[in-house]
């Protein structure tokens, strides 16, 4: 079932001359009590994985809310998310009272669906931001805690939300989250997702306490900690206990930063102990930058709630593995290259290597590139391309020997936002 929401609104303009000292005499307009959010994304992705049929889908996601102004520091806001699919030659990933399902086709994560995505109360008073509701949460570098923006459908938590800044530099933040309403949309009910095995790809009963820190109050020094207690209701084997510290300055012109978290509860059946580790290093020269990252992750390392598709290449070969802790270990040594060239046009270019414990490319190596324009503060376009060429034994799927096929993606898109 598809749905059509339209909001329509006005603004009226002034017109008027004269001498400038009865210009400045004139009232500011009042802010609006209520006002539209409208968040509209055209994408056409291209999709093809060894073994499966290539995909293609064009698809529009309209993401239309109001929110009110502050009284007395309370405030809402209330978004409607509606994916629609123009070309649904692809499998959409999320079973099959989903459209589209198509397993024999490449997968592309952007099912249809309507749904609500935000319905928050929020109060801001006394260094404090207290939000209660379905609501969007992003805790670092979503590395852990995120909401998988690049999807249409995003994933949002039905949660309590707390953010203190009493202390000067130091930002603390807690959420309990009860609901993870993820990426499939609200038509998503089969025990088969993007992965085989795969549970419940619509929504996931949690227990979930966050507890995440950040301090800046020592000149170019960010400092990080982060507590994540983890416990699904109907995927157990997501639970984790996951407790790191990150840091990042500046050291002879190079942007550095380092990562390293413990988890207990990893692997597929939880009884395990896992590390990660993150760092990079990045080099501006005048408009164009260069970055030297290397991540690992233990076997069984998972990061359920995390925006994947951030890391380890954007061919999504890892996604899978991340989430659930279905991995071997892995060991990502990536460069960038970033670099204006037209119009105000950037480009992205990456290399990654992947090995299991080693740098090496024993898994594969993989290719990004992206362009990127903003022409306005409303409009942005981009084109993103990602060739992922398999070399040995998988790090997903849960044992050795299994291989993540070569895959090649393209997308190309158009943002608004008001």
């Amino acid at each position: 079932m598809k749905t059509k929401l339209a909001l329509f609104f006005s603004t009226a303009s002034l017109l008027h001359a004269g001498a400038p000292d009865l210009e400045t005499t004139l009232a500011p307009k009042p802010e609006p009590w209520i006002q539209p959010v409208i968040d509209i994304r055209a994408r056409y992705e291209f999709g093809d994985i060894d073994g499966l049929d290539v995909s293609n889908a064009f698809t529009v996601r309209e993401r239309l809310g109001l929110k009110t102004k502050a009284w007395n520091g309370f405030s809402a806001l209330i978004e409607g998310e509606f994916s629609q699919a123009a070309i649904d030659d692809y499998n959409g990933g999320a079973g099959p009272n989903a459209n589209p399902f198509d397993p024999t086709h490449t997968t592309i994560a952007d099912p249809e669906t309507n749904e609500l995505n935000q319905g928050y109360i929020q109060y801001d008073g006394f260094d404090t931001t207290f939000k209660v509701g379905r609501q969007r949460i992003i805790y670092d570098n979503a590395a852990f805690i995120g909401n998988v923006g690049w999807r249409q459908n995003e994933q949002t938590f039905d949660a309590i939300s707390i953010a203190n800044k009493s202390i000067d530099g130091l930002t603390l933040n807690y959420a309990y989250i009860t609901q993870v309403n993820r990426i499939f949309g609200s038509d998503a009910d089969s025990p088969i997702g993007i992965v085989p095995g795969f549970t419940n790809v619509q929504d996931v009963d949690a227990e979930v306490h966050l507890f995440n820190a950040s301090y800046t109050g020592i000149a170019g020094l960010t400092l990080g900690g982060y507590a994540y207690i983890m416990n699904f209701n109907d995927i157990g084997a997501w639970d984790n206990n996951t407790f790191g510290l990150s840091a990042k300055g500046t050291l002879g012109g190079i942007v550095l930063y380092g990562e390293a978290a413990y988890q207990d509860k990893a692997g597929l059946m939880g009884k395990e102990d896992a590390f990660y580790a993150h760092a990079t290093a990045t080099k501006a020269f005048g408009s164009q930058s260069v970055t030297l990252g290397l991540e690992h992750l233990d076997a069984g390392f998972k990061t359920p709630l995390a925006t994947v598709h951030a890391f380890n290449g954007f061919a999504d070969g890892t996604d899978g593995g991340r989430i659930s802790g279905a991995q071997n270990g892995l060991t990502d040594l990536y460069v960038t290259y970033t670099v204006p060239i037209f119009c105000g046009i950037k480009w992205m270019n990456a290399l990654h290597a992947f090995g299991d414990d080693s740098i090496s490319t024993g898994y594969g190596w993989e290719y990004d590139s992206v362009l990127t324009k903003k022409f306005d503060d409303n409009f942005t376009a981009l084109a993103k391309f990602a060739q992922f060429e398999t070399e040995g034994d998988a790090y997903t799927g849960g044992a050795h020997g299994l291989k993540v096929p070569t895959t090649t993606r393209l997308s190309v898109e158009l943002d608004y936002t008001f």
